[in-house]
C-alpha cells in the first residue's frame, strides 16, 4: 500500500504516512509497513491522536509496542495497540526516544582530532552518554581512492569498531583526540549500569538493524567500565554552568547529534544563541532542516541524512548513524 494516496486525515495519520515514505522505506520494511498501516487505521489513529503531542512520534510508539510484544506484520502491531493500550501509552508516557548511536563517533572524529587537543567534550541530548567516547572506540575509515585507515585507542583496540566510508576529498584523521574532561546534559539520563534502562536502548533500534543492536551492546559495555557523566536537566539551564566546569586548558567542544529536532524552533534558537556565548567550539550533526544554517542544503540527497556543522557551518553530509561522511556540494 502506497501511504501516499491512502493517508487518513489527521496528522497523525499525515504523520505516520510521511515516516513510512521518508524514513523507514528502504531502511526497516517493518517500520514502512506498520507506519503504512497506522496512517490509515482511523481505530489506531484516534489511540494516538489522544496521546500528548510530544509523545505520538512513530519511533517512540513502535518501540513502545514492541516493548509489550509487537512483532512481525500490520496485523500483530494492531493486535497489540488495540489489546493492551493501556500498557503501551503507560510506556509512551513514561519514556523517551532516547537512541544513543555511538556510530556517529565516526563522522566527528575528522572534526574533533583537527582541534587543538586536550578536548572537554560536552554533549547535550546526551542520553547515555556514548557519543561521549570517541577516545575509546576503534575506527575503520575507507576512502574513494580503495585506501583504508584503521584507529585504536592507546589501550590497544576496542570491542566497538565503527566503519566509515569518506568521499571525495574528506581525509582520515591521522589520530583519535585526546579527551581530558566529559560530561552530558539530559532531560532524563540513561544510567548504562541499569538493565532496563539498557534493554529499553536496544527495543529503539529498528528490527531490522541487527549490526546496530549488537554495536549499542558494545558500547554500553565500554561505557560501564568508566560511566561517563550525564547531568539531568534542560540544555539551555544546564549548559552553562556545566561548561564552567571544563578544564581552562583544554578546548571546550559542545557537541550534539540528533536532538535539536526535538526542541521548539524557539528552544532550537534560544540554544544557538547560547552556545555562541561559549568558550571553544560547537560541532553539531542534525537533519538538514533542524537549522536555517543548513536548511539550504537539503535535497532528495539528504532527505534522511544529516549535516556535521563546526560552528555553525556546515561542512560535511553524513550517514544518520555515522557509515558515511560525503562533502558538501
Amino acid at each position: 500500500m502506497d501511504p501516499a494516496t491512502h493517508l487518513g486525515t489527521s496528522s497523525v495519520a499525515h504523520g505516520y504516512g510521511a515516516f513510512a515514505e521518508r524514513e523507514a522505506r528502504g531502511t526497516s520494511p517493518t517500520y514502512e509497513e506498520w507506519a503504512a498501516g497506522v496512517s490509515t487505521d482511523p481505530q489506531v489513529t484516534a489511540l494516538l491522536d489522544a496521546l500528548p503531542p510530544g509523545k505520538r512520534q512513530p519511533n517512540l510508539v513502535f518501540g513502545a509496542a514492541r516493548w509489550h510484544g509487537a512483532s512481525g506484520g500490520y496485523d500483530d502491531l494492531r493486535r497489540t495497540l488495540l489489546t493492551r493500550w493501556d500498557d503501551v501509552a503507560a510506556t509512551v508516557r513514561a519514556r523517551a526516544t532516547q537512541t544513543n548511536e555511538a556510530g556517529r563517533c565516526a563522522t566527528l572524529l575528522p572534526f574533533l582530532a583537527r582541534l587543538p587537543q586536550p578536548l572537554a567534550l560536552l554533549e547535550v541530548g546526551a542520553s547515555a552518554g556514548l557519543c561521549l567516547l570517541p577516545d575509546r572506540y576503534s575506527y575503520r575509515y575507507d576512502d574513494a581512492d580503495g585506501g583504508s585507515r584503521t584507529l585504536d585507542p592507546a589501550a590497544g583496540p576496542s570491542p566497538v569498531v565503527l566503519p566509515c566510508t569518506l568521499g571525495p576529498g574528506i581525509a582520515a584523521p591521522e589520530r583519535l583526540p585526546e579527551v581530558v574532561w566529559r560530561a552530558g546534559v539530559d532531560l532524563a539520563p540513561v544510567d548504562v549500569t541499569d538493565d532496563d534502562a539498557c534493554a529499553w536502548l536496544e527495543t529503539l533500534v529498528w528490527p531490522e538493524h541487527d549490526e546496530r543492536r549488537a554495536r549499542l551492546r558494545a558500547a554500553l559495555a565500554v561505557a560501564r567500565t568508566d560511566p561517563p557523566r550525564v547531568v539531568a536537566g534542560d540544555l539551555l539551564d544546564v549548559l552553562p554552568a556545566l561548561a564552567s566546569q571544563a578544564p581552562r586548558d583544554a578546548t571546550l567542544v559542545v557537541l550534539h547529534s540528533a536532538v535539536l529536532a526535538y526542541l521548539t524552533p524557539q528552544a532550537r534558537g534560544s540554544f544557538v544563541d547560547l552556545v555562541g556565548t561559549l568558550p571553544g567550539h560547537w560541532l553539531g550533526n542534525e537533519g538538514a532542516r533542524v537549522l536555517p544554517t543548513t536548511a539550504e542544503l537539503v535535497s532528495d540527497r539528504v532527505d534522511r541524512g544529516f549535516v556535521v556543522s563546526l560552528d555553525g557551518t556546515p561542512r560535511a553530509y553524513a550517514d544518520p548513524h555515522g557509515r558515511s561522511l560525503s562533502p558538501l556540494p
